[in-house]
């Protein structure tokens, strides 16, 4: 243990000094996609969020921070449920191992693009078995066939990257048509 005590584990960075460091140090992130298997283990729907974003709506993936001390797998539970709901009972893997890396940069053209930041998104398929309502600033959660999810309204409709990353999940579970 490095012998912190949990008292001295601050899991958020007080808004300004996040600020400072998004301008200094690549941030660590999971991108996931929620999937609905079938018995033999096929992925049937994957899940993609809509949310209103600069007045406009978009698709995106499950996306977000790991916290300091937090494992991969905390952060991808947390970020289920919290886009999915406490009761989107995520299967992820007992040793989860992403199926690409992302590079998000602040600067359009560069990779990924994330204004606020240059980031590395480690991106996971975790199959949901639970109900899964939309939660925070999420309005809804579509589910698509794979067909559908690579329909090109649907690809026009994702952000910042997530529809490479979508073609990237289908393609690592077998599913790309």
């Amino acid at each position: 243990m490095s012998g912190l005590a949990s008292d001295d584990i601050t899991p958020w960075l007080p808004p300004e000094d996040l600020d400072r460091v998004r301008r200094q140090v690549p941030m660590l992130y999971v991108d996931v996609l929620p999937v609905r298997v079938d018995a033999t283990g096929q992925v049937q729907q994957v899940g993609l969020l809509l949310r209103a974003t600069d007045g406009r709506l978009q698709r995106a993936l499950v996306s977000g921070r790991v916290l300091f001390h937090e494992t991969l797998r905390e952060a991808l539970t947390r970020h289920l449920e919290k886009d999915l709901g406490s009761l989107c009972l995520p299967r992820v893997p007992l040793s989860p191992q992403p199926f690409t890396v992302g590079e998000y940069f602040p600067t359009p053209g560069q990779g990924f693009h994330d204004p606020r930041q240059h980031a590395v998104s480690l991106a996971y398929v975790v199959p949901v078995d639970g109900d899964c309502q939309p939660q925070q600033d999420t309005l809804e959660v579509g589910w698509f066939t794979p067909r559908e999810a690579l329909l090109p309204e649907v690809q026009a409709e994702l952000v910042d990257g997530h529809s490479t990353l979508l073609r990237q999940a289908l393609a690592h579970v077998g599913r790309l048509p």
